[in-house]
């Protein structure tokens, strides 16, 4: 009767272990997501900074100037 008892209160602290050590790795795996999201979100606010800047640089009037210069000392 004894060895019963001790078999069913071994069951249950599997069980319940086995539940919480799930519950603590479904957590970690949330947190380290999210931190590569920040990480992510973060890169491409500076690639989109960079590209902004890009943009400005070619839509410049003294960049085609500059530009044109170019072509034409190489023409000649």
């Amino acid at each position: 009767m004894e060895s019963v008892f001790i078999m069913v209160v071994l069951i249950v602290l599997i069980a319940c272990s086995t539940s919480l050590a799930e519950k603590y790795l479904k957590t970690r795996r949330l947190e380290r997501e999210t931190d590569l999201d920040d990480d992510v979100y973060h890169e491409l606010d500076n690639l989109r900074g960079r590209v902004e800047v890009l943009e400005k640089i070619v839509t410049d009037k003294k960049y085609e100037l500059s530009d044109e210069i170019n072509r034409l000392e190489r023409r000649a």
